[in-house]
């Protein structure tokens, strides 16, 4: 099956002339599902299109994030860059620069996130020998209207993509996995942890 002339409609649906898309009851009943936003999702504006989120009413608070990844290097490049061997360069220093940037960036990147002002970046890099892989671990703060949870999430993801960059030639096995925020604090939804 084929689909020709997507196109987006005005409540941000992707439509095509494909049978599957092309009933207008059934793009009438997504339509309607994203203006329900039960969970109060706050890039969904009120006719089901992305928004940036009007954060002028809210106070400043002292807002924290931390987030974490693993890269799973194997033992032969893990004992490469243990040793600083890398034809690159200085893989972990490499990373944790590339991590703090990223972190500044965020906006730049992920269309709907506000430009913030970062009061602290910090990105850690941990060998791990039981499972020949680095843990990476990012803190980003603020004292602003909105959180920091996507800041230190992107520190921790472009630190890790540095870290494959700076080994791919090494190996091509080598994995990034388990994104993820460990916990966060300040904001009306208040202090939250994973454990």
């Amino acid at each position: 099956m084929r689909l020709e002339n997507p196109r987006l409609k005005p409540h941000g649906l992707a439509s095509s002339n494909c049978e599957n898309f092309s009933r207008p009851q059934e793009s009438q009943f997504a339509y309607q599902k994203l203006n329900h936003n039960p969970v109060g999702l706050t890039h969904i504006g009120s006719a089901g299109e992305a928004q940036m989120v009007d954060v002028s009413p809210k106070e400043n608070t002292k807002r924290i994030a931390i987030a974490s990844c693993k890269v799973i290097l194997g033992k032969k490049v893990f004992d490469m860059v243990l040793a600083n061997q890398m034809a690159k360069g200085d893989v972990l220093t490499v990373a944790k620069i590339a991590g703090i940037n990223g972190a500044k960036h965020t906006s730049n990147f992920i269309p709907l996130c506000h430009n913030i002002m970062l009061t602290h970046v910090r990105v850690d890099l941990v060998m791990n020998q039981e499972d020949h892989s680095v843990k990476i671990e990012g803190e980003a703060a603020s004292s602003g209207k909105t959180g920091v949870e996507m800041e230190a999430m992107m520190a921790v993801t472009v630190a890790g993509l540095t870290v494959y960059d700076m080994c791919k030639a090494a190996s091509k096995e080598i994995q990034m996995t388990d994104v993820r925020l460990e916990r966060k604090s300040g904001g009306k939804s208040g202090d939250w942890s994973r454990v």
